[in-house]
């Protein structure tokens, strides 16, 4: 290893952009265990699992129909 470094040249990371953020969600047990479980059968992290299923809800404007009566 060097004892020093030159980053003179050095660019920013043209794919931070795409990194994820970590955020604080609260989510109630039934839910946590439905990804979980789901997660044991398909061989995914349950927190990518609901990413995945949060990223196609946003790609095809998925909205809840809140109704309260």
């Amino acid at each position: 290893m060097r004892k020093e470094y030159d980053f003179s040249k050095a660019r920013k990371n043209p794919y931070a952009s795409q990194l994820k953020k970590q955020v604080t969600i609260r989510l109630d047990e039934e839910s946590i265990g439905y990804f979980k479980a789901l997660s044991e059968e398909v061989g995914i992290p349950y927190q990518s699992l609901i990413n995945l299923y949060l990223r196609d809800c946003a790609a095809s404007h998925r909205k809840l129909n809140l109704n309260w009566s």
